[in-house]
């Protein structure tokens, strides 16, 4: 608890927290988060009843990514007391929709998962999940933007009986903004980023579907 304790006392707001994440792209990928998980909790499900605005749930989940985020590489602890009181301030009857919707998202697009080590005070921290992490993406000259792509796209494999059509990647990247044939701002080029760096990297493999005329061409996880 003394860790804890510790960071209480002039904790960095979590708008100014300087975190390197894209939040549109955390923003975007929380409602596939949300839409695809069957255990997720509904925005109408709060203690009040009353549904919380969509823009209101997307600006919590995204102060709420970035604290959390903020402690995981600070490498602290936290509590939900702490949540409560530095994140959601007046909306504390929306903890339990908030911080299951970003909790999701943090593990999806970061790789980071979020556990709780005391069930009694409600403390929790923040460990690496999916063999990758933001720290090894980063110690390679990656940004996290980057780490987030890649687990974005080992998601859609595993939920596509690890294996997920060309077209179905580029579907998906594309209504986040990230289209083949455009060079993005983060990204580059993403054709190349995906089918040659991070092949050679092993985290994906690209290959041809066989027998497949014409030809077409799928993603499965690297080695």
């Amino acid at each position: 608890m003394s860790e804890l304790s510790k960071s209480e006392e002039g904790f960095p707001d979590p708008g100014e927290a300087q975190c390197p994440v894209n939040v549109q792209l955390l923003g975007a990928e929380a409602g596939v988060a949300a839409s695809t998980s069957a255990s997720s909790l509904t925005v109408s499900s709060v203690a009040t009843g009353e549904p919380l605005p969509q823009e209101t749930l997307k600006e919590m989940k995204a102060n709420l990514i970035k604290f959390l985020l903020f402690k995981y590489r600070a490498k602290e602890l936290t509590s939900q007391a702490e949540i409560l009181k530095k994140v959601l301030r007046d909306n504390q009857e929306h903890f339990p929709v908030v911080f299951s919707q970003a909790s999701q998202c943090l593990e999806l697009v970061c790789g980071v998962e979020v556990k709780e080590v005391d069930p009694r005070e409600h403390i929790y921290i923040m460990v690496p999940n999916l063999g990758l992490t933001c720290d090894v993406m980063l110690s390679g000259g990656q940004s996290m933007p980057k780490a987030g792509l890649l687990v974005l796209i080992l998601s859609l494999i595993m939920r596509n009986g690890d294996r997920a059509p060309e077209e179905k990647v580029w579907g998906a990247l594309s209504r986040l903004g990230v289209c083949v044939g455009s060079v993005h701002c983060v990204f580059g080029d993403p054709r190349t980023l995906l089918t040659h760096v991070w092949v050679q990297q092993g985290y994906l493999e690209y290959r041809k579907v066989p027998y497949s005329y014409p030809a077409r061409y799928e993603f499965l996880w690297g080695p």
